[in-house]
């Protein structure tokens, strides 16, 4: 028998930022901010990625001249 339910790390924090957020802006359930911060995450994954190719394609220009 289990006396205490602990949460994982991620689970409190999604229940902490949850509550703040829904103290805000009214109900945000936690599929919404998984959502959100997957599209956040890939949004960043997208322009980090856009960054480096750039880099590396002014790193190759400059070799050529």
């Amino acid at each position: 028998m289990r006396l205490l339910h602990r949460k994982s790390d991620p689970d409190r924090l999604l229940d902490t930022v949850g509550d703040s957020l829904g103290a805000l802006s009214g109900a945000v359930n936690r599929n919404k901010l998984l959502k959100a911060g997957l599209i956040a995450g890939g949004v960043a994954v997208l322009t980090a990625g856009s960054a480096a190719i750039s880099s590396i394609r002014r790193r190759m220009e400059g070799n050529d001249s």
